[in-house]
């Protein structure tokens, strides 16, 4: 017997987006996509992670850029996404990385669901430990004591070849005990 709802089949249909168009996202889109990461499971309900959406042309090239530097490389880590939501973690909070994940997740499932395209972006962690990161935090009116990146979501309408077809999944990922 196999089970199979809408909700199943989105998580199973949605993959990472690595070429975008040069258009921004709707206010309504991007709505959507956020407010789905508000309703991520935290632990005790705390809703401990921040959001921070950014489609500035100015701030993104600099966040791309701390980024691609944190690699030692000067390509852009965001693949030309017009549209990315940081999301922090509280530092202090022994479940705060566990928490903005959930968020990063629900971020990823709802583009893919509105027919976005989004892929999670490494280095928010040591992209906001830099003094240029710390100095960015504080002037979103965010402590860079209080927070720790987890992730970027970049978002956008998926450029022609931006997703691959998913391989099969692996032998043994789930162990039955």
């Amino acid at each position: 017997m196999s089970i199979q709802n809408e909700i199943l089949n989105a998580i199973a249909s949605r993959r990472s987006c690595r070429a975008y168009e040069p258009e921004q996202i709707t206010a309504e889109e991007l709505e959507a996509v956020t407010t789905a990461g508000t309703w991520a499971a935290t632990a005790m309900g705390r809703q401990s992670p921040v959001m921070v959406a950014v489609q500035d042309k100015e701030t993104l090239a600099e966040l791309s850029r701390l980024n691609a530097a944190v690699m030692g490389t000067q390509n852009d880590p965001f693949y030309g996404a017009p549209t990315a939501v940081l999301v922090l973690g509280e530092k202090n909070n022994p479940n705060g990385v566990q928490d903005a994940s959930l968020v990063m997740g629900n971020l990823l499932l709802a583009a893919s669901g509105i027919g976005l395209g989004s892929c999670w972006i490494n280095r928010a962690k040591e992209t906001f430990e830099t003094p240029e990161g710390k100095a960015l935090l504080a002037k979103w009116g965010l402590d860079p004591e209080k927070y720790i990146g987890v992730g970027y979501c970049i978002l956008g309408y998926p450029a022609p070849n931006g997703t691959r077809t998913p391989g099969p999944r692996k032998a043994g990922y789930v162990l039955h005990v």
